[in-house]
């Protein structure tokens, strides 16, 4: 009896083990900043924001347990991302160790987000969510911040943390126009300046 006792908390130990683990990531960033991780059975089990109104967007959010399909539709009909998106950039970032099930996602997010204006959905690899996560970012928000660092070497994590998707984009806009940007005292007042 010990034993059979034994093989099913071992096996229910297994399987919320295997229900709890995030095998790919989907970085959700316009202003919001957040990350949801996805289980192998295309089930949200986590939610991190990255900035505080990542946080507001994560707190207004049902997404625990939801397949990811369900929960980017209900991040895409928000409100306050709506509002976001009439006059910025959403980026949808997929990472995963797993190249096929990161193209499968990548190919899922497209679909769903026919028909919305202003979002782009991408695909990264796991070292660069490694590394954005080891600079507080959000993957979508570290790889714009990778293109503006090549573009200016001397910007930094923390300049671009406080930055919106579309303050970013403006940024590498203006270097490729060959303009300079100087960071602004706020967030809201970045901009690129020659």
């Amino acid at each position: 009896m010990k034993k059979i006792v034994c093989l099913v908390l071992a096996l229910l130990a297994g399987g919320s083990y295997l229900y709890r683990t995030p095998t790919a990531f989907i970085s959700v960033d316009i202003n919001p900043s957040l990350e949801l991780g996805i289980n192998r059975f295309d089930r949200v089990v986590s939610v991190e924001a990255y900035n505080d109104d990542g946080q507001a967007l994560a707190d207004a959010l049902y997404v625990q347990n939801l397949d990811y399909r369900d929960a980017l539709e209900q991040i895409l009909t928000n409100p306050n991302v709506v509002a976001y998106l009439s006059n910025g950039t959403l980026s949808l970032t997929v990472a995963s160790e797993n190249e096929s099930r990161c193209a499968e996602i990548l190919q899922t997010m497209e679909d769903c987000t026919t028909g919305h204006r202003n979002v782009h959905c991408h695909a990264a690899s796991a070292n660069t969510m490694e590394e954005a996560h080891s600079t507080g970012m959000s993957v979508g928000k570290y790889e714009a911040y990778l293109q503006l660092r090549e573009l200016d070497p001397t910007i930094t994590p923390e300049e671009v943390q406080g930055m919106t998707m579309r303050e970013i984009n403006r940024c590498i806009e203006a270097y490729v126009q060959g303009t300079d940007w100087t960071p602004a005292e706020t967030p809201d007042d970045a901009q690129c300046e020659a």
